[in-house]
């Protein structure tokens, strides 16, 4: 019983450790919030530069190409992120927003702008055997039309309420911030892909140890700002029903388009977990960019955060599915 509980511990690191980390910031928010113990808000920045110049250098060009051919697909996936999800919101916002914490609701709109995520994405498409090269392109766009679309969509959504954000700072924040340490690290590619490959196993786990930082500084302001003193496990109870809700809706959508569009099952499986993954790599950081010190961030970030973990749940189930098809 013990042995088992720690393979799950180890295997699943990432998730215990980030509710760890929340259910830390409840108990002690001094010690991650803005200016506090542990001055996460003053290297927070460098770390965020640090995992995308990793990403960039991790990214094979060669793949790129490869996927490049597939429009069809891409078409499919990048109206899907970025059409399709902010229609479903603003339908869930004009049948139920009038009864939804506006914190919230700011967070649901933020999930359904944000783009796709690379590496589970990919992780899926490859475990179902699907087309890998299109998932890899797919997810890669994906991230830069972000960089311009989800600030936008944000604005939209946040102008109608009356607390508009700056559009221009946004996208500038953004792209030096996420965009330029990519190109770099692109850049630097051939200079140091093979240090990158000989410590993959540490290189590959740097993104998640900041993201577990930025979650744990974004809730401690938020405790502090008062996020459970005003809002109890009902509120997580209505996220995870919602964000579950929204991806089932996406994944049968993107499941039925692909068959009316005639795409083969690998095409159809990189449509499936290319549109309907969001990512919390970009998402954590964009949100600290977007809305600042936003005095409920915490729970701006908790659809993202909870999408995340149903995402990974229920597509990983759905690629074993896919993988033991006929081939």
């Amino acid at each position: 019983m013990i042995s088992t509980v720690k393979k799950t511990i180890q295997k699943q690191w990432f998730l215990v450790a980030m509710f760890a980390l929340i259910f830390l910031a409840t108990l002690n928010p001094e010690i991650g919030k803005t200016d506090g113990l542990l001055q996460i808000n003053k290297i927070s920045n460098f770390g965020i530069a640090l995992v995308f110049f990793l990403h960039g250098l991790g990214l094979s060009f060669h793949k790129l190409k490869q996927g490049l051919t597939s429009w069809r697909i891409h078409i499919l996936v990048q109206l899907t992120t970025f059409i399709v999800f902010p229609l479903i919101f603003f339908i869930c916002n004009y049948l139920f927003g009038q009864f939804i914490d506006k914190g919230l609701l700011l967070g649901l709109c933020y999930l359904c702008a944000l783009p796709s995520t690379v590496s589970s994405s990919v992780a899926m498409t490859a475990i179902g055997k699907g087309n890998i090269p299109a998932a890899i392109f797919n997810a890669t766009i994906s991230g830069l039309i972000g960089i311009v679309a989800t600030p936008f969509l944000i604005a939209l959504f946040v102008g109608f309420s009356g607390d508009g954000i700056s559009f221009e700072t946004a996208v500038i924040g953004i792209a030096k911030l996420l965009l330029l340490p990519l190109v770099i690290g692109q850049l630097t590619r051939p200079f140091l892909e093979s240090l990158h490959n000989r410590y993959k196993s540490i290189t590959s786990n740097t993104d998640r140890i900041v993201i577990l930082m930025l979650i744990f500084s974004a809730f401690s302001d938020s405790v502090s700002s008062g996020l459970w003193r005003d809002n109890g496990i009902g509120m997580i109870a209505l996220v995870l029903i919602g964000v579950s809700a929204l991806l089932y809706i996406v994944l049968v959508l993107t499941t039925w388009m692909s068959r009316k569009m005639g795409f083969n099952t690998e095409d159809e499986i990189a449509t499936v977990f290319c549109g309907s993954k969001k990512t919390l790599a970009s998402g954590i950081p964009m949100a600290k960019l977007i809305f600042g010190n936003h005095p409920a961030l915490g729970l701006i970030m908790l659809p993202i955060i909870l999408y995340h973990q149903v995402q990974l749940i229920i597509c990983s189930i759905l690629a074993s599915r896919y993988a033991k098809r006929g081939l």
